[in-house]
């Protein structure tokens, strides 16, 4: 062996163990081998499902690094692959080159050249091949053979080092986004207290504790603002996962362009921009809880994509072929009624019974009585620190306007009213005060609103207190009384809820889904 082949081999073993990128380790490989066995092109290949992907190459066209060979549609790279030891092919081989017109300079058929090369190995596992090609005949009859089985060798411990680093650097990557997943629950743990006493939110609470000791998917139902969220952290962190991720993605503000990406993760080089490994939100998530925050907003396309994922609890990469097993818990949660998005045809029927194996339905402040002045109390304290003040507290005017006020954004409506009624009462009254009476000019609530929540309250219960009785001559037998009366009272109901059918079914003690179905029996529409 010559000393410029010991210079060589040196260089290649000392970048093995240099931390630099898996493009540059390649192109770098490559150099060392051109000179080692002088050649016109060399190109290094991974193999990818049952196509062969340049990674790196020399004296090959740009466009070359964009090319995907499909092993079966070229013999020679077939015959490279299948092969554990070097092939080289004869000059006049009628073996079409799959190179034709991409060797820089050369516009014609490769009619008579060298070309020989190796498969790559790793594990015991195919990995993909290492070509070189001369325009000169004979360029290759004085490679060394000890010389040549040495440089493959190299190239697959360069490969698989390079593989090593890679992976080294997504886990890194991972643990690094499951731990700021960690940190934000952390940091979250007191916005997942629920507040509240009512009897609403107090068969929640039993509902929550209920169904989070379970594997079973979970659906959060309720207006914007009510606190699906709270409701889904109380879930993973009641749950036997709590020690495993939450993670979190806002399925309305994911464009469907990147959807997949976010969800699933991507491979480098799988779509413009991909300039590494990325792992997707099911990954991060493995072994915790998975926060699919407005699930109703998700395009059909990714609905179709993540029932798959959640039948076969097997992810995909976006630009991988492997699967990828996962263990994750599905919270997902909506403001829409995913029922009529079904009967629409904008929501999967199957993805919707897949994620409603057990509903939860939030119910709206309005609804939660008193409960309003117990979440005031928690987001005055809140107000207090953030504005670093003293003894922020409501009149008792003032009180009573929260109780008559509809809110219709729900606790966020709520707990922005009080930061804006916070600030009017510190500017009006100043910041050293030990107490800052917050009073209703600094509510800033109309007094149209308040005077239509206070008569639609008081119809309301006028109403709910009289349900016609049924009479002989409405109906002859028992069953078509019971049938008469169960009308009129969910007629009243439905009107006193404003036509949400959650709120009757869960004032009249019914299961949603057992409600819809009365409904229909009936014939009653909301």
């Amino acid at each position: 062996m010559t000393s410029n082949f010991f210079r060589t081999l040196t260089t290649i073993v000392a970048d093995l163990s240099r931390d630099i990128p898996a493009e540059q380790r390649y192109r770098q490989l490559l150099d060392a081998i051109v000179g080692l066995f002088p050649c016109d092109a060399a190109a290094l290949l991974k193999l990818e499902g049952t196509q062969l992907r340049p990674l790196a190459f020399e004296g090959l066209t740009t466009d070359t690094l964009g090319r995907r060979f499909e092993v079966a549609e070229h013999p020679r790279l077939q015959r490279l692959l299948h092969s554990r030891q070097p092939v080289r092919f004869e000059a006049d081989s009628r073996l079409p080159d799959p190179y034709d017109g991409l060797v820089e300079d050369q516009d014609m058929e490769l009619h008579v050249h060298d070309c020989m090369g190796a498969s790559l190995y790793i594990d015991d596992k195919p990995w993909g091949v290492l070509t070189l090609d001369a325009m000169d005949t004979g360029t290759f009859d004085n490679i060394d053979d000890t010389e040549l089985r040495t440089v493959i060798s190299l190239t697959e411990a360069t490969v698989k080092a390079a593989a090593r680093m890679d992976a080294l650097a997504a886990k890194a990557e991972h643990q690094l986004m499951v731990t700021k997943a960690l940190l934000d629950e952390k940091g979250a743990g007191a916005e997942s207290e629920m507040i509240g006493s009512s009897k609403a939110m107090t068969e929640l609470k039993q509902e929550i504790s209920v169904v989070a000791q379970s594997h079973l998917s979970v659906l959060v139902e309720g207006e914007t603002g009510v606190g699906k969220e709270v409701v889904a952290r109380r879930i993973h962190f009641q749950s036997q996962r709590n020690q495993g991720p939450l993670v979190q993605i806002n399925c309305a503000a994911l464009p469907e362009s990147i959807a997949e990406s976010e969800l699933f993760g991507h491979i480098r080089g799988a779509f413009s921009g991909a300039s590494a490994d990325r792992a997707g939100k099911f990954e991060i998530a493995d072994g915790g809880t998975l926060f699919l925050d407005e699930i109703g907003e998700l395009s059909l396309s990714i609905q179709a994509k993540l029932l798959r994922a959640l039948q076969s609890g097997e992810i995909q990469r976006v630009g991988r072929d492997q699967p990828l097993r996962v263990d994750v818990r599905i919270v997902a949660a909506t403001n829409r009624d995913l029922q009529q998005e079904v009967n629409a045809g904008r929501f999967r029927a199957d993805l919707y019974h897949r994620l409603s194996v057990y509903p939860l339905s939030v119910p709206p402040l309005r609804e939660r009585g008193k409960d309003i002045l117990l979440l005031a109390g928690y987001a005055l304290e809140a107000d207090q620190r953030r504005l670093r003040v003293q003894g922020l507290r409501l009149s008792e005017e003032a009180k009573q306007n929260l109780l008559s006020y509809p809110w219709p954004g729900n606790v966020r409506e709520l707990n922005h009213l009080l930061s804006r009624a916070a600030l009017r009462a510190i500017s009006s009254q100043g910041r050293d005060r030990n107490i800052i009476i917050i009073r209703p000019n600094h509510l800033g609530l109309d007094a149209s609103d308040l005077g239509t929540a206070q008569a639609e309250t008081a119809t309301s219960a006028e109403s709910q207190e009289f349900i016609p009785a049924v009479s002989l001559e409405e109906a002859t037998n028992l069953k078509d009384a019971t049938d008469l009366f169960q009308r009129r009272l969910i007629e009243q109901v439905l009107i006193h809820h404003r036509g949400n059918q959650a709120a009757a079914a869960r004032q009249l003690g019914i299961h949603r889904s057992n409600f819809y179905r009365l409904l229909q029996r009936l014939g009653l529409k909301a």
